[in-house]
Order: structure tokens, then C-alpha cells, then sequence
């Protein structure tokens, strides 16, 4: 699930951060040069009128950095598969610290044909190598899986199905 928030990029990647405005006051000069439609003339007498300026258009880098960043984001967006990394990264943890006792390196300890690779997955889980069927899996447990439903958030459940899916998909066990 991609999310956006101030500062952050999906998967909390940081967004790049614009420099603080300077905090000491500015001369009458620096003012106007900071204001994008008009400029104060002066004179010692004090303020004497303000004269329009057409608006300059913003300067050629930084509107090239913004476009890449646009382009970075947008391939990032469209490069990132359904599950994010966060989600891949809380289902190996999930996975690490509930299912490895007897599931290590996609294995089985109990029932040795049936391991988490693509193979066995497709042969012996009802469903096939699915998410849905692995989610159901972990949810009602079978055998001598137990059922993780009501033990595991909903999220966790979803994450680690989605870390054993990916696992056995890209044969990485």
C-alpha cells in the first residue's frame, strides 16, 4: 500500500527537503528580489511607489531536478510491484519469528515434501501458488499448521503471505 505524507515517499523514502528560508532580516534591495511580481522603489525619503515586474520564470536547473524527481517517482511507482518492500520487509520478519521454527529456508520439518517452494506449493496447497491460497493457509492453518488468524493483525498475515509468495515465485528459498 503506497502512502504519502509530509516528507516521505512510499515505501518512507525521504523526499528532497528545500533550504530554509534566512532568518536575518533583508535589505530593502533583497526584498524586492524575493518578490516574484513586484518591486519596491525607495528612496531616502522612504517608500516612493511600487512598480509592476512580470513574473521570471524559474530558473532551468532547479526545474530539471523537479522533473526528475517527477521522472524518479513516477518510474518508482510504476516499477513497484503490488506489494511494497515495507511489506515484503514486515513478512520476512513475521515470517522469521513464526513460521521459521518450522518452516527455515522454505522448508518443512514435519512434513518434508510439502516446503514452501514453487513446486510444492503448486502441487499441495489447495489454491495453487496464489496469494489468495496462501493467505487462507496461514489464516486456517491445515495438518499441523496451525491457524495464525486471530494471533496474526490482518496486515501481518497479508505481508507474510505476500514474503512466501515472492520467495517461492523468484525460487528464493
Amino acid at each position: 500500500s503506497l502512502f504519502w505524507g509530509p516528507g516521505v515517499l512510499s515505501a518512507g523514502l525521504p523526499l528532497p527537503r528545500q533550504a530554509p528560508l534566512a532568518a536575518a532580516p533583508l535589505e530593502p534591495r533583497a526584498m524586492a528580489a524575493t518578490a516574484p511580481c513586484c518591486t519596491a522603489v525607495t528612496s531616502r525619503a522612504g517608500p516612493v511607489k511600487a512598480q509592476a515586474q512580470k513574473p521570471q520564470p524559474a530558473p532551468v536547473v532547479p526545474r530539471l531536478k523537479a522533473a526528475a524527481v517527477a521522472g524518479a517517482a513516477a518510474a518508482l511507482l510504476a516499477a513497484v510491484p503490488a506489494v511494497q518492500a515495507a511489506d515484503l520487509a514486515l513478512g520476512a520478519e513475521v515470517f522469521n519469528n513464526n513460521c521459521a521454527a518450522c518452516h527455515m529456508g522454505g522448508n518443512n520439518s514435519v512434513m518434508p515434501e510439502r516446503t514452501l517452494r514453487r513446486e510444492a506449493i503448486e502441487q499441495y496447497l489447495d489454491g495453487g501458488l496464489t496469494l489468495e491460497a496462501i493467505v487462507y493457509q496461514v489464516e486456517n492453518g491445515k495438518g499441523a499448521m496451525p491457524a495464525w488468524e486471530g494471533r496474526l493483525s490482518d496486515d501481518e498475515i497479508q505481508a507474510v503471505a505476500a514474503y512466501v509468495l515472492k520467495q517461492a515465485e523468484g525460487n528464493l528459498w
